[in-house]
């Protein structure tokens, strides 16, 4: 079973796909990476990936299937995935949710749930480590990260009106998506404003038996 992660900016999903990924072994695909290492590869793809990204334009949805796709052929037929970023989009889902059926895989969401006043609230107050780039909410107090020392600065994109574009995009693209999910009875919903490990713990407790 592979598992889909839908979050608001500042859900903290990417932490929790973290705690997912380590408990049950899943398998992570971040586009940000992949696009990165497809690139690196000079493949292919990944000179078409190229020039796509130094043209500035977006990766459009028949690429990212292809980007999946070769992601998909590195994991064995046993081995469960874990998608974060991605579907952003209704019809990035329909041709998702097709590539996973093609290769006898099923997917079922999981979703951080938090209000939007919240994702607000630790969007706009969160630090980023310049050394190792972890992200620190608004309830970190020191100026320093506690893995590596780095000092904590504030994200250029982290203002009010850049994260009200995204919070926006979210719920007007990928709020359909969950919906789709939800309507099909394979989603789950976790409690997203609570204490981390109390968030991991109520997600543990309900993805479980998936893996069961």
């Amino acid at each position: 079973m592979d598992i889909i992660l839908f979050g608001i900016q500042g859900s903290g999903k990417g932490t929790q796909g973290k705690v997912l990924a380590e408990k049950y072994n899943l398998k992570s695909f971040d586009m940000g990476g992949q696009l990165r290492e497809m690139i690196s590869s000079g493949s292919d793809l990944g000179m078409k990936l190229k020039g796509i990204v130094e043209a500035g334009n977006l990766v459009d949805d028949d690429t990212v299937i292809e980007v999946i796709e070769s992601f998909l052929s590195t994991a064995t037929s046993d081995q469960s995935i874990l998608f974060d970023g991605i579907p952003r989009t209704l019809k990035q889902s329909e041709k998702l949710l097709n590539l996973l059926e093609s290769n006898n895989r099923d997917a079922f969401a999981v979703l951080v749930k938090i209000s939007e006043k919240e994702a607000l609230r630790r969007t706009t107050q969160r630090r980023l480590c310049e050394k190792c780039k972890g992200i620190y909410g608004p309830d970190y107090k020191s100026d320093e990260c506690h893995h590596c020392g780095g000092k904590l600065i504030t994200r250029s994109d982290d203002n009010l009106e850049s994260i009200q574009r995204r919070i926006d995009t979210y719920n007007t693209e990928t709020v359909p998506v969950i919906k789709d999910f939800y309507d099909r009875d394979h989603l789950i919903e976790v409690d997203g404003e609570q204490a981390i490990n109390d968030v991991s713990a109520e997600m543990i407790e309900k993805v479980d038996y998936l893996f069961g």
